[in-house]
């Protein structure tokens, strides 16, 4: 990670003060011009005051022009961003009819699957003819065609297990599953800089929860034998299980998971590896398979492995790959796939196709080309734009640059001028970089 140069911190902590105050002033005058007017709800409680949405009343709408800007094309390497303007100090947008052709650097749409595909697109449109777009179903009852057995299968030929569950949603799939895994008794310890959707996962787990620093080997270890010495709180029981959770790539800092040394050490005592491969599955390896064929990890190693569909396979959805006996009792209990409307047969369609782009099934090398263009664009626009005096996260290989701006009202700016200059990517700020074309 960057050391933080102390007057740019100092600076960045002041920014956000001076917003934060200068938003609990405007809440004072607010407040008392609210005395005097009258409320339709008498007697409640405010739905919406205070802290509660302090940040989207305050900061958010100042610059939410930054966010959120609709597309009327593919996700492609160019895009038809529609231009919007404000009436009332950005309160409210409306769009216009003016569209500006912009370069796309703020998508994951890492192979461009998700745009016109000469070997995809007709076989998603058969299978819409054939299945329909939905099946209104869960997987349980009549959700489950042969499209999602076929995807269940590639997926653990893929990924190199032997057995795989997906689900229709990538967020959903982290935050459902992991209740299922374990439960009071047990013991998470997560990455800090971990996704949200682990992050809810493990809270709802009531297992308890413990950080290590962010892709820190040693200090996983200290965590990892301090908490086995004391044990479950109050009694000091022994745990009932231990659950590692890391990412292959962390979405927000662009940095490739030190896997070999956080799998010897859970194995040293006894842990489970859960790894989330959303950002690193088909973008990263020789063969798109991800972090563990970029480091040479043997996928026995890992317990759980977890990816979404949603980047290099353009479509939607996620999965949970592992033993069978894992997916069966998955299968039983997850509610993600009790409860929940299974995956599209068309997004399905559109992964196993995309699947078959990547491991040259549909007689080209077309799936060897988009890999090796969006490793070597990727390391050619990092080692540029570090060149050029920026600071980026993240290593060598990850399709993920995020460029660190710090002080706030350079992100608003930022991002109006690269809009002015036809340049779209993502409003968090990071450039994840949709550049494989």
């Amino acid at each position: 990670m960057i050391t933080i140069p102390y007057l740019t911190a100092l600076t960045t902590y002041f920014s956000y003060g001076l917003l934060f105050v200068f938003g609990q002033l405007r809440d004072f005058f607010r407040k008392i011009i609210d005395c005097w007017s009258r409320s339709s709800l008498q007697g409640y409680a405010p739905i919406c005051l205070g802290l509660e949405d302090f940040y989207v009343r305050r900061l958010y709408l100042r610059i939410q022009d930054c966010f959120n800007r609709p597309i009327s094309s593919p996700p492609d390497a160019w895009i038809d961003v529609v231009e919007r303007v404000s009436k009332d100090n950005n309160k409210t947008l409306q769009r216009t009819k003016n569209i500006s052709r912009c370069l796309n650097i703020g998508s994951y749409n890492y192979l461009g699957f998700a745009a016109a595909d000469e070997y995809c697109t007709s076989r998603v449109i058969e299978s819409m003819k054939r299945f329909s777009p939905s099946t209104c179903s869960t997987r349980v009852d009549g959700g489950t065609t042969i499209l999602h057995t076929e995807l269940e299968q590639r997926v653990a030929s893929f990924v190199g297990k032997s057995a795989a569950v997906v689900f229709g949603m990538g967020y959903a799939t982290n935050s459902a599953v992991l209740p299922a895994l374990i439960g009071k008794g047990g013991l998470i310890i997560s990455d800090s800089l971990n996704h949200n959707s682990i992050v809810n996962g493990a809270r709802g787990t009531g297992a308890t929860v413990r950080v290590f620093q962010n892709n820190t080997p040693s200090h996983l270890e200290k965590v990892l034998r301090e908490q086995i010495a004391d044990g479950q709180p109050r009694t000091h029981r022994p745990w009932k299980k231990i659950i590692v959770l890391v990412e292959g790539i962390y979405s927000m800092e662009g940095e490739i998971c030190k896997l070999p040394e956080i799998v010897a050490i859970c194995k040293k005592y006894k842990a489970y590896v859960y790894l989330d491969e959303a950002h690193s599955i088909g973008a990263i390896g020789k063969t798109g398979r991800g972090v563990c064929e970029l480091l040479g990890v043997d996928t026995a190693d890992v317990d759980v492995m977890m990816g979404t569909f949603t980047k290099s396979f353009g479509s939607c959805g996620g999965y949970i790959a592992g033993s069978e006996e894992l997916i069966q009792y998955l299968k039983y209990t997850c509610p993600a796939h009790l409860y929940a409307t299974s995956v599209s047969p068309p997004a399905a369609q559109q992964i196993i196709s995309s699947i078959k782009v990547i491991l040259g099934e549909d007689g080209s090398n077309r799936g060897a080309q988009k890999l090796a263009r969006i490793r070597e664009n990727s390391n050619f626009f990092r080692s540029e734009l570090k060149k050029m005096g920026f600071e980026v996260l993240g290593g060598n290989d990850s399709p993920v640059m995020p460029i660190m701006l710090y002080n706030p009202s350079k992100i608003p700016a930022f991002s109006r001028e690269c809009l002015k200059r036809n340049v779209s990517f993502a409003s968090q700020m990071s450039f994840v970089g949709f550049i494989s074309e």
